[in-house]
């Protein structure tokens, strides 16, 4: 059961419930439905979203050449220790989704830990997270929309079109429209699409795998390197810094498991499901990662020349340019493949932040038009448009300022990963700080698997924050001396306090606590 905290205690939840909505036992978790279509996602349906959130084959292509040239042939090593904190708090959202299971996930659970001032950021965290990686998504579904084309037609000029400002940003607008229509309709026509895009480039990314070892095998590879478990030893890295670089990145490519938890109001045994296909998403990918990523340093080595993963002309995009000498004639699957990696991703992305808006709007947080549930398909039908909106707008300001600024928003998205899933991770220590040691299993996941996951990403939050602050950090870009990512992390982090205070202001209700109460969980 749930104690409520003495100085706000309340017998019923206050919150602006919807028509849709039918409240829950308030006395045991202060939480309500708000409408969603529960039932509607099952186990497998779940991890296959996830996923798709996490779009194995575009994170793999971009993360490869960046990763190897920090840290060379510890590739494997590194997404091994990458896996590590995800899973680590992993553990903790399933502890708490199974005591409180709420669509709005990160802010509801900081907000029961912490209280609402706490909550209304990992929220924010949440959303502006999801709204760059929208957009960023968007923008490389385009390129690889075109580069697809130009392999197809065999005419190269066909990709050089993606350059083209006008002709970029229409596209990627006809994109985020195609993804929000699609996450606008039930969660029954998400999954049949995400089944067969997350299915095909699984399949072409395994293909892939197995395409460069056989080379290796038969003598045929660019530069052939021999597996080693010196592949899987972190202190093989040159430098502390170095593995925290590698790091960063490593993160950004298990990054999206968490969408698992914001369906739980709409999964098959909502207490237990989603905690599950959390930890299966990621124990999943990161499989799929170390076997891909061993075949591509077997098959190319990390030179610095040809389609060596160490030449820093391939890097942005390293399945593009290995795909001929792999997969040869088929070497327009891998463009397909990261096309529809990162359109799915596109549109099961859209699931975080419009249920986290939701779950806002219904607890008073945000103004009550984000609590509104689509009666014909009950989703969250005015959090998903104007997610879509923000994310068009985003793309579209940052495509004709400059590309650079773009990529920087990527290189952010690091930080604030590491600054809502620490908070995340530490709602879940302080929250069962009352079931600590009543038994074992309660001391490891209640207690010390969040506990270090959260300091760990604490580490990486502050480290990438002064690092940054150097004007040559991302793509060299600053503004009077100081890294443009540095600045945009704070900017986006006080963006989401002034917005914050606003809404006290406005709606001082939830921030008195009288629709979400802060608690702690008792036995």
């Amino acid at each position: 059961m749930t104690h409520q905290e003495p100085h706000q205690q309340h017998t019923e939840p206050h919150a602006p419930l919807t028509t849709a909505s039918a409240a829950v036992d308030g006395s045991d978790t202060g939480l309500s439905k708000k409408g969603l279509s529960a039932g509607s996602v099952g186990l497998i349906g779940a991890i296959v979203i996830g996923i798709s959130c996490i779009a194995p084959a575009y994170t793999l292509t971009g993360a490869l050449g960046p990763t190897v040239a920090e840290v060379g042939t510890q590739l494997p090593a590194i997404f091994l220790l990458g896996f590590i904190p995800m899973l680590l708090v992993a553990f903790g959202y399933r502890e708490l989704n199974n005591a409180m299971p709420d669509s709005g996930t990160s802010f509801t659970w900081a907000t029961r830990a912490f209280g609402p001032w706490i909550g209304w950021m990992a929220g924010w965290g949440l959303i502006a997270a999801t709204i760059v990686v929208l957009s960023n998504l968007a923008g490389i579904a385009v390129e690889f929309f075109y580069l697809a084309l130009a392999q197809a037609f065999n005419n190269p000029d066909i990709a050089s079109l993606v350059g083209n400002p006008f002709v970029n940003v229409a596209t990627c607008l006809v994109f985020i429209l195609g993804a929000t229509l699609i996450s606008y309709r039930d969660m029954q026509t998400t999954q049949k699409v995400q089944y067969w895009l997350v299915g095909f480039q699984l399949v072409v990314m395994i293909g892939f795998g197995v395409a460069a070892f056989w080379h290796v095998a038969n003598g045929t590879a660019f530069d052939p390197t021999q597996v080693e478990l010196s592949w899987f030893n972190p202190f093989e890295v040159g430098s502390f810094s170095a593995v925290v670089a590698g790091l960063s990145v490593s993160l950004f490519v298990f990054w999206g498991w968490d969408v698992t938890l914001t369906m739980n109001e709409e999964t098959k045994g909502s207490r237990t499901t989603p905690g599950r296909a959390a930890t299966l998403t990621v124990t999943i990918v990161v499989a799929i990662y170390l076997f891909v990523a061993m075949g591509a340093l077997a098959f190319a080595g990390i030179g610095e020349t040809g389609v060596g993963l160490g030449n820093p002309d391939i890097q942005e995009n390293a399945f593009f340019y290995l795909s001929g000498p792999i997969l040869g004639p088929l070497a327009i699957l891998m463009s397909l493949a990261v096309l529809s990696s990162s359109a799915a991703s596109l549109q099961s992305t859209f699931v975080s932040p419009a249920r986290t808006l939701l779950a806002m709007g219904h607890y008073g947080a945000l103004p009550e038009k984000f609590a509104r549930v689509s009666p014909r398909f009950f989703t969250p039908g005015y959090a998903t448009v104007v997610s879509a909106i923000v994310a068009a707008g985003f793309y579209t300001v940052m495509r004709f300022v400059s590309e650079d600024v773009l990529w920087d928003t990527i290189t952010t998205l690091g930080m604030m990963i590491c600054f809502y899933y620490g908070l995340t991770a530490f709602a879940c220590v302080w929250y069962f700080r009352k079931q600590w040691f009543r038994r074992a299993r309660n001391t490891f996941f209640m207690f010390i698997a969040p506990l270090v996951g959260g300091l760990i990403l604490t580490v990486l939050f502050f480290t990438t924050l002064i690092d940054s602050m150097d004007p040559d950090y991302g793509s060299g870009s600053n503004i009077g001396g100081v890294g443009l990512v540095f600045i945009l992390g704070v900017v986006i982090i006080l963006t989401g306090v002034v917005i914050m205070f606003i809404q006290a202001k406005r709606r001082p209700g939830f921030f008195r606590g009288e629709s979400l109460s802060r608690a702690v969980a008792e036995d």
